[in-house]
């Protein structure tokens, strides 16, 4: 080889060589993070910006959209102080899901972003209910009436501010957003864009019919993208204000959720995750649409195939809850608070003498869809101590999971196992509670930001470092640490707990409505 071509060569591997990072965001509800990822999945590093919450009205949860984009731009700022921008090879998007902003001609926000924790559309999902059928837009979009989808509050938005909605040109979810802010094109990953509510999810296209009942047309969409697919480039301006560099690949992603179950391996055989964070979030994966009540189905952060996930409000946000405001304890200032009260419940027996709590403190999803539902604490004594209530809120949990599980694994694919990830698996009495409960193995994970790995896989498949997105998880996803697996006498005992809880709610429900419509007036 003459020496002129054995030195261009040479040049091009080390260009190629350099490129040897992939970035995955996580834009959630609180704060953006953009963490850099090596082929393997390790962290080589991160930076981290906040993102302030307006609750305007009561049930009402909004952000300032620019305040989405100056948060991205400090994290990745921060992120760039660390390592060089030249490094990254592609950028992906993890987003909070069912979370969007509406734009005019001039791609200006007309008003601030509606956030997921939005409930201010409970009479557009009876209307539209109504209209189209419960089932039928069950079937249509994976998701059971509520009022987390962003299709209510679209309806909302027509009646209650059409001077906003006539003045609309355009209307995205943070993914879509972010994207367009990033290229200078509005689109998006259907994974990112089908927790709107809006999607055909057969068809894996938006639904005509369900876009005429949210008074939306397909041109004030973003076009519609398969994870690992790339949807842009970065342009100049977004490099001057990102730190990015210009031109770097911009791929695809997906919400949150499904990004988590990426970044725990999802696709591994028998395997769901579960993220035991502020909420508790599960799925598994599977390659035929299915639907039931106890779950809804999401797209997956994969080139096909569907998440059938789950979720229970209230995970440790209610043992936070349970701390402060029953123990009168701060958990911010007696750090190992926790750590005794699993000492103290873990002298408690099975059942946590006769107490049982329905963890229902915000409403419930998967599988009732009431959002009037509230929580419930049966069987209280006198007896009882602050160890035995500790367990019966981590067995109500466990409890709610595995009566949810057992209809996903019934109906899609057989579930052996969880990969849990979240702070909530730093819990060993946890663990092996849910373990007992459920007759299944949980692996903890040394994955840490399942999200943004999530994101960071999908990016390296448009890098073209892998085939498949399922080839990047299997590459870059945690190992497990430790594995907790059930014990029969354990096990046997909580089967008898659990067709006792499975009971107690359709019991109670019609009840907890009369109750909530006598208190309505005294609570804000």
């Amino acid at each position: 080889m003459p020496d002129a071509m054995r030195m261009a060569s040479g040049y091009l591997n080390e260009f190629f060589n350099m490129r040897d990072l992939v970035i995955g965001i996580d834009s959630s509800t609180t704060s953006t993070k953009a963490i850099a990822f090596d082929q393997n999945g390790k962290v080589v590093g991160q930076g981290r910006a906040s993102i302030a919450l307006s609750n305007p009205h009561p049930g009402w949860f909004e952000q300032n959209v620019e305040d989405w984009l100056a948060s991205l731009n400090t994290a990745l700022q921060q992120l760039f102080k660390i390592i060089s921008s030249e490094r990254i090879a592609a950028i992906a998007i993890s987003n909070q899901r069912e979370t969007f902003a509406q734009f005019d001609v001039k791609n200006k926000p007309l008003r601030p972003g509606s956030l997921w924790l939005d409930e201010r559309s409970h009479a557009e999902v009876a209307l539209l209910s109504q209209e189209l059928g419960a089932k039928k837009i069950h079937q249509i979009t994976g998701k059971p009436p509520d009022v987390t989808p962003c299709l209510y509050r679209c309806r909302w938005f027509s009646a209650h501010e059409p001077k906003m909605w006539k003045k609309m040109a355009r209307t995205a979810e943070v993914h879509g957003v972010i994207v367009h802010y990033l290229t200078d094109k509005w689109n998006t990953s259907i994974a990112s864009a089908d927790p709107m509510g809006l999607i055909d999810m057969k068809r894996s296209d938006w639904s005509d019919l369900i876009l005429e009942a949210a008074m939306l047309r397909r041109s004030q969409l973003p076009n519609l993208f398969r994870p690992g697919e790339v949807v842009g480039e970065v342009t100049a301006r977004a490099a001057k204000l990102t730190g990015l560099r210009a031109g770097t690949l911009v791929v695809a992603g997906g919400g949150d959720g499904q990004c988590a179950g990426t970044g725990a391996n999802i696709f591994q055989p028998g395997r769901a995750y579960l993220n035991l964070g502020t909420a508790i979030v599960s799925g598994s994966y599977g390659l035929k649409y299915a639907t039931d009540p106890a779950w809804r189905t999401e797209m997956a952060v994969s080139e096909e195939g569907y998440v059938f996930e789950t979720a229970i409000r209230t995970g440790t946000y209610l043992i936070n809850w349970m701390v402060e405001r029953l123990f009168n304890v701060d958990v911010k200032k007696q750090k190992k608070i926790l750590q005794i009260l699993e000492q103290e419940a873990a002298k408690s027996p099975i059942g946590a003498k006769g107490l049982m709590l329905v963890p229902y403190w915000s409403g419930c999803m998967t599988p009732y869809w009431d959002t009037s539902a509230r929580g419930l604490i049966a069987g209280l004594s006198s007896y009882h101590t602050r160890g035995d209530i500790y367990r019966a809120v981590l067995e109500a949990m466990a409890l709610e999971q595995t009566m949810m599980t057992n209809s996903v694994d019934e109906t899609t694919n057989k579930i052996d196992h969880y990969a849990v990830v979240g702070g909530g698996s730093n819990s060993d009495l946890w663990c092996q509670i849910i373990s007992d409960v459920s007759g299944r193995s949980v692996k903890r994970l040394d994955t840490v930001e399942a999200s943004a790995l999530g994101a960071a896989m999908a990016a390296a498949k448009g890098a073209q470092w892998y085939s498949k997105i399922a080839e990047a998880s299997a590459a870059m996803s945690g190992k497990p640490i430790r594995t907790f697996r059930p014990r029969k006498k354990q096990n046997s005992r909580y089967n008898e707990l659990l067709r006792i809880y499975t009971d107690l709610w359709p019991h109670v429900s019609s009840w907890n409505k009369r109750l909530i419509e006598f208190s309505r007036d005294s609570i804000k």
